[in-house]
């Protein structure tokens, strides 16, 4: 499986960004979908994960992100998308787009997700 994140940038904190990520090579809808984010200095965290289509394509957040942040997939696109509102300055990061066959538990672990995408840089300023 092969992903392709785009959509990053710079905006105000308060502000909405949207991100995509295309998929090729595989059976899109088989798999779980996720972002996480990487910040400078900080580890790796989970943001958002959307299980695949065969079991409800179900959403989960991080708490740190819960109400603003809307993932979503379109099978037919074979796309996944974040869209983020009210951006915050501590949302600044590079964001990745995962994939993983579906497995039902642990999709806050980002060592459960054996593709990832290159990364695109969201910045918030204040």
């Amino acid at each position: 499986v092969q992903l392709q994140a785009c959509g990053g940038g710079l905006v105000q904190a308060g502000g909405s960004l949207g991100l995509s990520c295309t998929t090729s090579g595989s059976t899109f809808r088989n798999y779980d979908m996720g972002w996480f984010r990487q910040a400078p200095g900080k580890e790796r965290e989970f943001v958002a994960a959307i299980s695949s289509a065969g079991s409800g394509s179900s959403p989960r957040y991080a708490d740190s992100v819960k109400g603003r942040f809307t993932i979503s997939r379109d099978n037919a696109k074979r796309m996944v998308y974040l869209r983020m509102n009210t951006l915050a300055p501590g949302d600044t990061a590079v964001y990745y787009c995962v994939a993983r066959l579906h497995t039902a538990d642990y999709y806050f672990r980002s060592d459960t997700y054996h593709y990832w995408g290159q990364g695109t840089l969201v910045t918030v300023s204040s």
